[in-house]
């Protein structure tokens, strides 16, 4: 999957969705993830949307898991979550900016108190909130695999992804950790 260099960067390659499935169960195995902020980018079908139900899945979210592409915000909570203590329910926020023609958009809709609040924040199209978006704790960059051979005729080359995880504060640190 991946290797990490010290603590403030990590890349890999998936070569299957499975691949993505192992590393949102590592993530989710970190007790740092239950108030961090993470940062989704890649192109449209890169696998970030993939990566967020995986992750969710992983914490114990249960139910439909929807892209939050139109109402650009979906909350979860997942009970009985490893990483937070028994009974106490871990809150997650779901963003994704992508319609967002101006990075004003994220202040008027009233997003600082939900980023403010515990819990973990997932975040796609972040650039789309410009300097509002606050202290973002591991970025993750999903692209398709450049290094994958020519394969035109394989079904499965299309889920091939190069990623690169790197931490911009202590919390994201601890997250790569969990990847090492």
């Amino acid at each position: 999957m991946g290797t990490a260099s010290p603590v403030e960067r990590w890349q890999g390659r998936w070569a299957s969705e499975e691949d993505t499935q192992s590393f949102a169960r590592q993530l989710a195995a970190s007790p740092a993830i239950a108030h961090a902020t993470l940062t989704l980018q890649g192109d449209l079908g890169a696998g970030k949307t993939t990566l967020v139900r995986h992750l969710l899945r992983a914490l114990g979210v249960r139910g439909r898991i929807k892209s939050p592409t139109y109402a650009v915000v979906e909350p979860h909570s997942a009970i009985d979550c490893a990483v937070m203590p028994e009974g106490e329910p871990l809150q997650i926020w779901h963003f994704d900016f992508y319609r967002f023609n101006d990075p004003r958009e994220w202040e008027d809709a009233g997003f600082r108190e939900l980023f403010a609040s515990p819990g973990l924040k997932l975040v796609e199209w972040p650039e789309r909130a410009g300097d509002f978006l606050p202290v973002v704790d591991l970025q993750i960059d999903i692209q398709p695999d450049d290094m994958t051979p020519d394969t035109s005729n394989d079904p499965d080359q299309d889920t091939q992804r190069a990623v690169h995880a790197t931490a911009l504060t202590a919390t994201g640190r601890l997250l790569l950790e969990a990847l090492a």
